[in-house]
């Protein structure tokens, strides 16, 4: 049965699912039990299955993943939040040299399947400490898969996969996009009542993890964004007035480099767009990725659209997230002869 969800709700459905299917299944983190989450994400889940199952932690980022990395390596599934993307590098030491280094290290033996679920990214006035998004700091570490959603129906897929999955998976949620898609106008604030991804199963579904997703098709420019940049994206190539094919990426590690080659090799340029700063964000990766395949295919350089190279600031949010205007401009400079 579809129905219609915001993000959070999607999110929530998800575990939900899995708590019920799976008794393997639980979920800790900072607030998550009794409060229900900061975001509401967890909302009634102690209720419904018990303080065993679905628990507060205390507020130590680094002892909530060696805590989930031991409960992997036993045999059960735990959903661990990090409550905004920005605390998640007190877990760091854990993350990428327990838990991704695991199956590799015991020859296949072993492995630690821990969903790390964390809010990320901008648009919500968090300043340095609950705006950023370290994406990147994840996609560079072998042994651990990355996945970024942007709407109520890819939340809920790609969450089930991610705690199905057998090896540790790091789930960002644009929490910019909790409550409605984010079109780079802050003062324009839309719900999820009506979109195309608001229609959720109720049941059980999954969206592949290494799995792109076409937003909007066209031939005469590849746009690739990821999480809230999705959207803004979407109203750059509408304010451009130029035929794109809009990839949201879903997945960074693994990421659909057919899909992302087959768009590029057909349009000829390219525009990728994210929130983290420029330098060595993602987009490089794929920049340098999509020029060793499709070198002969492109016709003018490949551009970025992203955060600058400086901390998150406060009171000039909007001057740092890619914006229409900017994304709209890259989209025409792949045009010039």
């Amino acid at each position: 049965m579809m129905v219609e969800m915001n993000m959070i709700q999607s999110l929530n459905s998800a575990l939900d699912n899995m708590l019920e299917s799976d008794d393997n299944v639980l979920i800790f983190g900072e607030d998550v039990g009794y409060f229900g989450g900061v975001f509401r994400v967890t909302d009634g889940l102690q209720e419904k299955y018990g303080k065993k199952r679905v628990f507060d932690s205390p507020l130590s980022e680094g002892g909530i993943a060696a805590i989930a990395f031991g409960m992997g390596l036993n045999g059960l599934r735990p959903v661990m939040e990090i409550q905004f993307a920005d605390y998640i590098f007190p877990a760091y030491d854990q993350i990428v040299n327990e838990m991704a280094k695991l199956r590799h290290r015991s020859g296949g033996e072993f492995s630690t399947p821990v969903t790390i679920r964390t809010p990320a990214g901008g648009g919500i006035k968090g300043g340095h400490h609950h705006s950023q998004s370290p994406e990147s700091q994840f996609t560079h570490t072998p042994g651990i898969k990355v996945l970024y959603c942007s709407n109520p129906y890819n939340a809920k897929g790609l969450l089930i996969s991610a705690i199905e999955c057998n090896d540790p998976v790091v789930f960002f949620e644009p929490k910019r996009c909790y409550r409605g898609p984010f079109y780079g106008d802050p003062h324009n604030v839309p719900t999820w009542k009506g979109h195309q991804y608001s229609d959720v199963p109720e049941e059980h579904y999954t969206v592949p993890i290494g799995q792109a997703n076409l937003v909007m098709e066209g031939d005469e420019c590849t746009v690739i964004a990821w999480g809230a940049m999705v959207h803004v994206a979407e109203q750059g190539i509408r304010d451009s007035g130029i035929s794109c094919d809009l990839i949201d990426l879903q997945s960074l590690v693994p990421w659909d480099r057919e899909a992302v080659v087959n768009s590029v090799k057909k349009t000829g340029r390219c525009v990728i767009v994210h929130e983290a700063p420029k330098t060595s964000g993602f987009g490089a990766e794929m920049s340098a990725s999509i020029q060793e395949r499709c070198f002969y295919h492109l016709e003018n350089p490949i551009e970025r659209v992203t955060g600058w190279d400086t901390p998150f600031p406060h009171s000039t949010e909007w001057d740092y997230l890619p914006s229409p205007d900017r994304i709209s401009e890259a989209i025409k400079r792949t045009q010039e002869d």
